[in-house]
């Protein structure tokens, strides 16, 4: 087989239901120059069979087994073995549509400063969360190098079974660390912080399986407060080299979950000078800002840690209204 193009790496432990979708998805693939790279992460169940069936189907197809469990030893595992020009991630509870792999193989052929390239998603679920559905309406939304970057700290813009990375970038930002974070949104938070460009096709190139087993359902490291946790660290440097008034921010919001994750970032060296309200008046230990008082841009730089659904995109309103410039005077992080 000449050197592939591209390198599909697929763990997968337990996966017997779903794995023969996930590989008859990258076979049906329009684009064939790649490699299959499974990983076997103790499976006790017909997963491995599964595998080992296909490496002796097709050449392109190869299974390698990684004992120390958990998904991001075993995708480096897979990573170590990858020939191509292009890193593909796949999941097994997943399908690929047949013209993903073209699709963004052509954008990264054609747009050289992009490092990674995502794709919209079809939600898909036995029992569908209104929830997850609206995370993937929004995700969907965020197409551009600037939307993805400017939503970071909202919550993870990509979804990790849809990106390609330039192999090459791999090496430069590195490549998924172990801990009790997410390893996906740690990854895209790492590589933003280190300037690295992600782009998003607007087509559907992923059916997203939603099951009750999924990881991120039953880890405790894809919890919300393990999000914040990770997420407010790189927030913490990204205002130290981009807020002009650094440390101080002016917070809006003002409940107890939001003071509970502010409290994140104080301890990251970060100082509140005030709250924004909707109340006018409101009585705090810290200044209180009545909404309609907000002072011109150039004064302070604003946090919303509003997350109620529909109220980010009225405050990003609000604020550009008033003149205020996203990532230059204000971010959104609920």
């Amino acid at each position: 087989m000449t050197t592939p193009q591209v390198s599909v790496v697929l763990p997968f432990c337990n996966a017997e239901r779903t794995l023969v979708r996930a590989i008859e998805s990258i076979i049906q693939q329009t684009y064939i120059h790649w490699e299959l790279i499974l990983i076997d992460n103790l499976s006790t169940d017909g997963s491995s069979q599964i595998a080992n069936h296909y490496t002796l189907q097709d050449a392109r197809i190869r299974l390698i087994q990684e004992k120390q469990p958990g998904v991001t030893f075993a995708f480096n595992a897979g990573l170590a073995f990858a020939k191509g020009k292009y890193i593909a991630r796949m999941d097994a509870d997943d399908y690929s549509h047949p013209h993903r792999l073209e699709q963004q193989v052509h954008h990264l052929e054609n747009h050289p400063n992009v490092d990674a390239i995502s794709g919209v998603v079809a939600y898909q679920a036995n029992n569908p969360q209104v929830g997850m559905q609206h995370y993937v309406d929004w995700t969907n939304t965020l197409t551009t190098p600037d939307q993805i970057a400017n939503n970071r700290f909202v919550e993870l813009p990509t979804i990790n079974p849809t990106l390609v990375f330039r192999h090459r970038s791999l090496e430069k930002y590195g490549s998924y660390q172990n801990g009790h974070f997410p390893e996906d949104y740690e990854l895209v938070l790492r590589w933003l912080q280190q300037g690295a460009t992600f782009s998003k096709i607007s087509n559907t190139v992923l059916d997203w399986h939603d099951s009750p087993d999924r990881l991120t359902r039953t880890d405790s490291r894809y919890s919300t407060d393990a999000f914040y946790q990770v997420k407010t660290k790189h927030l913490a440097e990204w205002l130290c080299q981009n807020n002009p008034f650094y440390p101080a921010v002016v917070i809006w919001g003002g409940g107890r979950k939001t003071r509970q994750r502010v409290k994140l970032l104080e301890e990251c060296g970060i100082t509140v000078t005030a709250y924004i309200d909707i109340i006018p008046n409101k009585v705090q230990e810290k200044p209180c800002i009545y909404f309609k008082d907000v002072a011109p841009p150039g004064q302070y730089f604003i946090l919303s840690y509003v997350g109620n659904r529909g109220k980010r995109e009225e405050i990003r309103q609000f604020l550009a209204g008033r003149g205020y410039q996203e990532a230059v005077h204000f971010l959104l992080i609920a």
